[in-house]
């Protein structure tokens, strides 16, 4: 039967954005009124430290051009130590997201409680899983603050909520685009996401980029469109590619590339990614829960889970595929660097495709597999070019932070 137009994509994603935009609104303007009574120097009380750390912070910025603090260099280790790590962080990439992949297409595109006699449901909320995530990842990085020591945070809090509200339009959308499109379709929107990154880069940080850049941004665009316009059927059971599929990658591309670049600006602040995945994760949960509160949607996801226990158990898998994926992030990245981490990521996004195929009977023409090699030879032409630079000296612009939720 035919969705009530309530039950449209676009009608639930304006009100989760009203929903988060009641919290963000108020939040702001709280923020410019104790700014212009000038708080700081005038303020006291019990509530002062509160208002100081999420209006001002504990310390002033120093400049909106201060660069990332250089990886630091890991000590001498014999080569076999080396490849044990280098065997471990891959294969906790690999299993994390992976396995994260598989799932998030199992919870949107198939039913559950199926029968001889009926057809089961559908779970049809992703603002829940979105939640879920954010709660698990939030519990992960305060506990990970807790035990390990971290910079003295200084960045006022309510910066983080810009970040939230991108990242978690970008992840609704992400999830919700399943419904309409494929999974390997989905990956390869994910890969071409260099293009959106560079243009909001220009726009937000204002940054100028190499013709190299521009050269494989154009090869990736070419692998994108060759794999999109001679995708293969679908089986009956796998959601065909169709324009609200198309508008929602869309829009995960657009959110999540503002979600990088305001990242990589709060950087500038001396904080950890630990510390960057707890504030966000922080005003993502207070956004989610919210708005699902003021919907009535977060007692129905909670009854859903009690219906079906196998989506509770796959809820919370992928909760903790997600969080325990951006740890192994932050620690690849650490002793082997950025280069290394993007080659795992774009062999993960290979396995991703050839796994979901596998299992869900995704089919993939010629041509289009042609595409999807384009799209990856680009994505590793961008490392090497990007090491490069490196080894040369050059300055290179980074081009995402690596501290964003899936």
């Amino acid at each position: 039967p035919p969705e009530s137009w309530t039950q449209l994509w676009f009608f639930r994603f304006l009100v989760n954005a009203a929903g988060y935009a009641s919290f963000m609104v108020p939040g702001y303007l709280l923020v410019q009124y104790f700014k212009r009574k000038n708080y700081l120097e005038t303020g006291r009380g019990l509530c002062f430290p509160l208002v100081k750390a999420c209006v001002f912070g504990n310390e002033p910025k120093a400049s909106d051009e201060v660069p990332l603090a250089p990886r630091p260099e890991t000590a001498e280790t014999t080569p076999t130590w080396q490849a044990l790590k280098l065997l471990f962080c891959a294969s906790g990439l690999q299993v994390s997201y992976l396995t994260w992949g598989v799932l998030q297409e199992r919870v949107m595109t198939r039913s559950y409680g199926a029968t001889a006699t009926s057809p089961g449901e559908r779970f049809t909320d992703s603002q829940f899983l979105v939640l879920m995530n954010r709660v698990l990842a939030l519990i992960v990085a305060g506990l990970y603050c807790l035990l390990c020591k971290q910079p003295r945070h200084g960045a006022p809090m309510y910066r983080y909520a810009f970040a939230s509200f991108s990242n978690v339009l970008s992840s609704w959308c992400q999830y919700e685009a399943l419904k309409f499109v494929s999974f390997p379709t989905q990956v390869l929107a994910k890969a071409s996401k260099v293009i959106p990154v560079m243009l909001m880069g220009k726009l937000v940080s204002r940054r100028s980029y190499e013709h190299w850049e521009y050269l494989t941004a154009g090869l990736i665009s070419v692998g994108v469109s060759m794999f999109l316009l001679s995708s293969g059927p679908e089986p009956r059971s796998s959601p065909a590619t169709t324009l609200s599929g198309l508008i929602l990658l869309a829009g995960y591309i657009a959110f999540d590339s503002f979600t990088s670049n305001w990242q990589d600006a709060l950087f500038a602040y001396k904080m950890s990614s630990v510390q960057m995945m707890f504030g966000v994760n922080l005003f993502s949960c207070l956004f989610t829960v919210g708005s699902l509160l003021q919907q009535g949607a977060l007692l129905e996801g909670t009854r859903f889970m009690g219906r079906h226990s196998e989506f509770a158990a796959h809820a919370l898998l992928l909760s903790v595929c997600s969080a325990c994926g951006q740890l192994f992030i932050f620690y690849t990245i650490g002793q082997f660097g950025a280069a290394v981490f993007t080659i795992i990521m774009t062999l993960r996004q290979a396995f991703a495709i050839l796994l979901s195929c596998l299992l869900y009977g995704h089919t993939v023409t010629v041509v289009g597999g042609l595409g999807v090699a384009v799209v990856f030879a680009a994505l590793l032409l961008r490392v090497y070019a990007r090491g490069r630079l490196k080894q040369r000296g050059k300055k290179v612009v980074p081009g995402e932070a690596p501290v964003q939720q899936v």
